[in-house]
């Protein structure tokens, strides 16, 4: 990567990406906004999925560039076959940034434990029904979290139906998304496609996601730290924005790279054993074809070009 600390990358080392468009999901606040804002200052077309329109409206309302609104719910798949089957030209970028973190336990329209749902299955959908129309690549937000000891996937019991913890439940669904990104890349190579898939993860930053987290101690201590520790979310979206737009080789991960990846700019990021397993992602993969009902549609070979 060109990004190190003598020279960090930043928002405004963007290209021009007049001509390009991208889909962001969940860009009404936090990082997604941010996302959004500095991709469409940049000259993209940047779609803002999301599952208040009137709120999206509100922050289109002040981005400069060019921007449009639609409406996503992740937690929905009937809403993300909606959105997919609306989408009807090309489109460079999917931005998969939508999700929850660590909350009360609930499910979704379709039965599914939130988190899991919301962060890996209704992107995972998402993203192979956009496939046809994509040209370039694909970026998931993951997180540092699915690092912590013990994280896996509990094919067992992987909607939480026997017990339910909101941080294990989170992890869980991160390391999903690490997963997903690595399967999706391996399935796109053999497919001859020149699309690639890409993860992220913003370290510690600064979002109204810590505000939804389970209990009330849990929000009181996010909140102190957020103050002590946190980075902003403008640098929190930067390894999004690096990975969205810089040549980068498929399945790679990108995350702050200061110390613990916590903070700073753009850098490679580590994974877990368990993210870097092909048997596991494999499994994942098979498992959420058919919970979502939705598989994988190789590519054209040619289709797209290179990142």
């Amino acid at each position: 990567m060109s990004a190190t600390k003598s020279t960090p990358w930043t928002a405004a080392d963007l290209p021009s990406l007049t001509g390009r468009t991208f889909i962001v999901t969940g860009a009404t606040s936090g990082l997604g906004a941010v996302t959004a804002r500095e991709l469409a200052r940049a000259g993209a077309h940047v779609v803002l999925a999301v599952r208040d329109p009137a709120r999206g409206e509100r922050l289109a309302a002040t981005l400069t560039g060019s921007t449009e609104v639609r409406p996503l719910d992740l937690a929905d798949l009937s809403s993300v076959r909606a959105f997919a089957g609306a989408w009807d030209r090309p489109l460079d970028v999917l931005v998969n940034n939508a999700g929850v973190m660590a909350i009360p336990e609930s499910r979704t329209v379709d039965g599914f434990e939130m988190q899991f749902g919301t962060n890996h299955l209704g992107p995972f959908a998402l993203t192979n029904l956009l496939l046809p129309h994509i040209t370039d690549r694909i970026v998931t937000v993951a997180s540092n979290a699915h690092r912590r000891a013990g994280v896996d996937i509990d094919f067992d019991d992987i909607n939480s139906e026997h017990a339910y913890s909101p941080w294990r439940a989170y992890q869980q669904s991160k390391l999903a998304n690490l997963l997903f990104t690595r399967e999706l890349q391996r399935r796109l190579a053999a497919a001859g496609s020149p699309v690639t898939a890409h993860a992220v993860h913003p370290g510690y930053a600064a979002t109204n996601l810590q505000g939804r987290s389970a209990g009330a101690a849990q929000r009181l201590i996010l909140a102190v730290t957020n103050r002590l520790m946190a980075q902003s979310d403008a640098m929190g979206a930067l390894p999004t924005l690096y990975a969205a737009t810089q040549p980068l080789p498929g399945d790679s991960y990108t995350g702050p790279d200061g110390r613990g990846e916590l903070r700073g700019h753009p850098g490679p990021a580590r994974r877990s054993p368990q993210a870097q397993d092909d048997l596991r992602a494999s499994r994942l993969w098979d498992l959420s074809e058919q919970l979502t009902q939705v598989r994988f549609t190789a590519p054209t070979p040619g289709h797209g070009r290179p990142s």
